[in-house]
């Protein structure tokens, strides 16, 4: 028992990696399993599992050796900007649809702001994997 501590005492703390790129990729471009690789460095927003980071969608431009933070990557694209969408608000049993246009690209399931083209005022919903935005 002894001697397993000494042991792990020793060894010092294991060298922490994080994910990174082989290859630069463009934002907007998809991660492809290729191209990742390990750094050497541990951020705390990074990430320490490339399966995390398949078929996501790079935000900003990624650099090779440079950790992948967490806020770099997102769900592919549903919604792009200035697009004009559906806007769908629902309350109970009734659902009113819309034309918007988003002010910002989404992915599904993330938050987006859209101007409703009837009123002018501007709505926060959910973006879906249809291209539709939710709003409560």
């Amino acid at each position: 028992m002894r001697a397993a501590f000494l042991i792990l005492a020793l060894a010092g703390p294991a060298a922490a990696q994080s994910v990174t790129v082989a290859q630069p990729v463009r934002a907007g471009a998809t991660i492809p399993s290729d191209l990742l690789a390990f750094a050497d460095t541990d951020i705390a927003d990074g990430f320490a599992d490339p399966r995390d980071l398949i078929g996501m969608e790079a935000r900003v431009n990624l650099y090779p050796g440079r950790p992948i933070r967490q806020v770099e990557v997102g769900a592919p694209t549903v919604i792009q900007r200035n697009a004009v969408v559906p806007l769908v608000f629902t309350r109970g049993g009734l659902t009113i649809t819309l034309e918007g246009r988003a002010l910002q690209r989404a992915g599904d399931g993330e938050s987006v702001r859209v101007m409703n083209l009837s009123s002018r005022s501007t709505v926060t919903g959910i973006a879906t994997a249809a291209g539709a935005v939710l709003v409560n």
